[in-house]
């Protein structure tokens, strides 16, 4: 007894306890604040290349680094800023996807003027609303979907950088515009009745 206690989970998260808990709480909630948008954006450019976990572990070092992911500080960074960010090792110490950050930093904050906010222009492509997937096994979660080909393509017009289809569908999946929890996942049927 007592074996079945845990609750049941995609199965991509059950190596770590910094993975559960990012699955449980975080991963296909709705996210409609421009600043956690524009955080989790960041975020997955950084990940290109990378496992999410990475990116999780780091994630308050992020934070610190690039003040709270706060668009207006970032896109003031200068070369001495973007200096001191090389060197710090508790981020991805990437030249081009630090400076990436800094310019949808400004792509952003255009973007947030054009539109009145960024939570408004980036679930246009979702129509406003989740698009509830009821996928059984962890083969069958697209890496890429039509939505997320055409995000890519206006953030790419718009001037953004980092922001290949596969990235953006892992922004969708992050920010609840797409619920790709497994159907066996219990967290599957809380986002779907949270609507």
């Amino acid at each position: 007894m007592g074996m079945k206690k845990d609750k049941s989970r995609c199965g991509w998260c059950l190596s770590t306890d910094v993975y559960k808990e990012y699955h449980d709480k975080e991963w296909g909630v709705p996210v409609h604040n421009d600043n956690k948008l524009f955080e989790f954006l960041i975020l997955e450019g950084f990940q290109a290349g990378l496992s999410w976990l990475t990116i999780l572990n780091k994630r308050e070092n992020f934070r610190k680094a690039f003040n709270e992911f706060n668009p207006e500080k970032i896109v003031r960074y200068n070369e001495k800023k973007i200096e001191q960010l090389l060197n710090n090792p508790g981020i991805v110490r990437n030249k081009l996807k630090i400076n990436a950050a800094v310019t949808n930093a400004r792509m952003f904050l255009k973007t947030q003027e054009d539109f009145g906010s960024f939570d408004k222009y980036i679930w246009q492509f979702t129509n406003g609303k989740t698009k509830h997937n009821y996928f059984e096994s962890l083969k069958e979660l697209p890496a890429r979907t039509k939505e997320s080909d055409a995000m890519s393509k206006d953030l790419i017009k718009r001037g953004f950088k980092f922001v290949g289809s596969t990235i953006c569908y892992a922004h969708m999946q992050a920010t609840g515009m797409v619920n790709d929890h497994l159907v066996n996942c219990y967290r599957h049927k809380q986002i779907l009745i949270s609507k």
